[in-house]
């Protein structure tokens, strides 16, 4: 039998999954102790079974890691036969070279513990980095988001759409939207200082004017990016202003600084939930798990 084992932070996620599979789920019985420490317990038998467990580590991403080694450590334990660690915001990826002398390369202390904690096979979506994932010991998929995205931007109807991605790295994505929509697309070039955390964005002349504009990146954090990159679209005339991305993070009064930077609208998915989670990555991760059942 095939379970979904989920979070109650992925609760939202978890649910679909299972619908959709049209499998059994279970969710995990957590509390937090006073002094922080976390307790978990499965609420039902998983000897022999076939286990996907769900748990998107967005922040505190500590602590939810934490609490996913345990429980697939523990569900190997218990006797499951196979786990599949659905992560859809999988963190520390981001930190997988080596800048500046003496950094800890998390994104790889991850894997190892990921392989520790007897995952069979890992399921993430839209990893910041696809490199990042050659290190991990087990099996790994990394699923896009996008098409979904896509998907769900053709129902705002759009006037004119321009899909601007707000660095290189955000190229490819964004022509991949681009091409659903049969829309323009472009990317800006950004420079972070590694010892500050500054973020500049080069100013390049594009003709904006009267066209709603979408600045596409696999995630948003403080917003200060978008923030860049939506003050030149509105200098440059843009329309409407949507920040999409597949993880939305949204720390600290990221919303504020992005509303306040002329962004209109914020599109994100159920990796994180949130008030932004307009999208469903569920039929993608079915997709990919299906190879699995």
């Amino acid at each position: 039998m095939v379970v979904v084992v989920y979070s109650r932070e992925s609760e939202m996620l978890g649910t679909r999954l299972a619908e959709e599979l049209k499998i059994k789920r279970m969710t995990i019985e957590s509390k937090t102790f006073p002094d922080g420490e976390s307790y978990l317990r499965f609420t039902e038998q998983v000897t022999g079974q076939d286990l996907i467990v769900v748990q998107s580590c967005y922040p505190l991403q500590d602590k939810r890691l934490i609490e996913l080694f345990f429980t697939l450590d523990t569900a190997k334990e218990l006797g499951a036969k196979t786990i599949i660690a659905v992560i859809p915001y999988l963190p520390y990826s981001r930190q997988d070279k080596r800048f500046r002398v003496g950094e800890v390369l998390s994104n790889a202390t991850v894997g190892k513990l990921l392989g520790s904690a007897s995952a069979d096979f890992l399921v993430t979506v839209d990893v910041h980095h696809k490199e990042s994932l050659n290190s991990y010991a087990m099996r790994t998929i990394n699923v896009t988001a996008m098409p979904l995205i896509a998907d769900y931007l053709k129902k705002l109807k759009l006037s004119h759409p321009f899909i601007l991605a707000p660095d290189k790295g955000a190229a490819a994505n964004a022509q991949l939207v681009a091409s659903i929509l049969g829309a323009d697309c472009d990317c800006f070039e950004k420079r972070r200082d590694r010892v500050t955390g500054r973020i500049e964005t080069s100013e390049r002349c594009l003709d904006l004017v009267g066209r709603d504009v979408v600045i596409l990146d696999d995630m948003i954090s403080t917003g200060k990016t978008i923030v860049n990159v939506s003050r030149i679209a509105a200098e440059s005339g843009a329309g409407r202003i949507i920040a999409a991305c597949t993880h939305a993070l949204l720390v600290g009064d990221a919303e504020v600084k992005m509303k306040e930077g002329g962004v209109t609208d914020i599109v994100g998915t159920d990796t994180v939930d949130s008030f932004a989670s307009r999208v469903s990555v569920a039929p993608a991760i079915v997709e990919s798990l299906r190879q699995f059942l």
